[in-house]
């Protein structure tokens, strides 16, 4: 089993976070995983985005850059990642902020309303969460309880006042998932 993410989104939409909760949880779970993160301007708002591989197998590229899995939280994203994604794979599309679907039908596209999910659930800066919910019955590599304990465990302790939306953005994602039959 080898899962080859790549998460992308505008910096500030918690991408980094939610790939290194990914790449915790795939630990957690004694898998060998990479998380690389690429910043740069994307800090300032820009087009932000990190490769996560979760896997049973030394992985000898560290980079998703033919990813299984893509998390697109806005158009920029969806439009520049989209083509590298292998056929028989998975896009997960923001819906509240990218009107289309991608235009390949050789992958399944699952398209979740984040920020809408999460504004309803009284978390809306969870929205990252919230993917991570509803990519959490497609994903092989780790579970539900390896993501809760990753999210305890990297919500820091500035922060802990949120763990509590965290772990609640991410059941309503689980709830929101819809899996193709």
């Amino acid at each position: 089993m080898m899962e080859r993410m790549r998460l992308a989104g505008f910096g500030g939409q918690g991408i980094m976070f939610l790939g290194k909760v990914l790449a915790h949880a795939g630990m957690l779970g004694n898998k060998h995983v990479t998380w690389i993160p690429s910043y740069g301007p994307e800090m300032r708002g820009g087009t932000a985005n990190c490769s996560v591989i979760i896997s049973d197998v030394e992985i000898g590229e560290p980079v998703a850059s033919r990813p299984d899995i893509l998390v697109a939280m806005n158009e920029v994203s969806l439009r520049k990642f989209q083509p590298v994604v292998r056929p028989g794979g998975i896009i997960f599309v923001n819906s509240s902020l990218i009107s289309g679907v991608p235009m390949r039908d050789d992958v399944t596209v699952v398209t979740v309303p984040v920020n809408d999910l999460a504004r309803s659930a009284g978390v809306p800066g969870a929205i990252n969460m919230v993917m991570l919910g509803a990519m959490l019955p497609y994903l092989k590599g780790v579970d539900r309880h390896l993501i809760e304990e990753a999210v305890r465990e990297n919500v820091p302790a500035s922060r802990q006042h949120m763990l509590d939306g965290n772990l609640a953005a991410v059941a309503v994602g689980v709830d929101a998932a819809h899996v193709p039959a």
